[in-house]
């Protein structure tokens, strides 16, 4: 029996408005006016894909950077919280890189009730699987989503991931991952050198 060949593409969101302690939270913070234009621009990369189903983060920065290639596709955007970005527990501050590396090195630290780079990590985990499970054969599935979330799902599926790779991921990106039945089989995007993992390639 010839497995199934599931693509998902994951789409780290345009640029958005920074930070800040007065404005939008996370889940509200939107694009800017040079990241929308990135969108409509990334719209053309994503609908060659092909792509049967458009899934988004639910922050408003990720679903408006996919908007207009699920409009140019004709498919509605389904919001999945298990996409959201790292809830890392730290407010807007001039040294987030500094907790940010820190957190690359002790991945189960936590400021508050925040979560871990554990908790994200097994929250892609279990994200990429259900999608990939979920889809019927020979499906291409667009996901919007946040750089620490792709990072974490690279690191999870066997590939050398680590935190100046994060550090050097562009805003917006595509990474393109083939799965043949539940095995990662290859992984393009930009910073990769690698196609195939060597624990998972089939």
């Amino acid at each position: 029996m010839i497995s199934p060949m599931v693509v998902l593409v994951l789409v780290r969101h345009a640029v958005s408005v920074a930070p800040t302690l007065d404005g939008p939270d996370e889940h509200h913070r939107p694009l800017t006016e040079a990241g929308h234009e990135q969108a409509v621009a990334l719209a053309v990369a994503l609908t060659g894909f092909g792509a049967s189903q458009v899934v988004s983060s639910s922050y408003l920065r990720a679903v408006q950077t996919i908007e207009p290639a699920a409009q140019a596709l004709g498919l509605p955007i389904c919001h999945r919280d298990d996409l959201r970005e790292w809830r890392s527990g730290l407010a807007p501050t001039p040294d987030w890189q500094a907790h940010h590396e820190q957190s690359w090195t002790r991945p189960d630290l936590a400021i508050g009730a925040g979560e871990t780079l554990t908790d994200l990590t097994n929250r892609a985990r279990i994200a990429v699987r259900d999608l990939v499970a979920s889809t019927a054969p020979t499906t291409t599935i667009l996901a919007a989503t946040h750089g620490t979330w792709i990072a974490r799902a690279l690191l999870v599926l066997g590939l050398s991931i680590d935190c100046a790779f994060w550090l050097s991921m562009p805003m917006p990106a595509i990474y393109k991952l083939s799965f043949h039945g539940p095995h990662l089989h290859s992984a393009l995007g930009p910073g990769l050198n690698q196609v195939h993992p060597n624990s998972q390639s089939r």
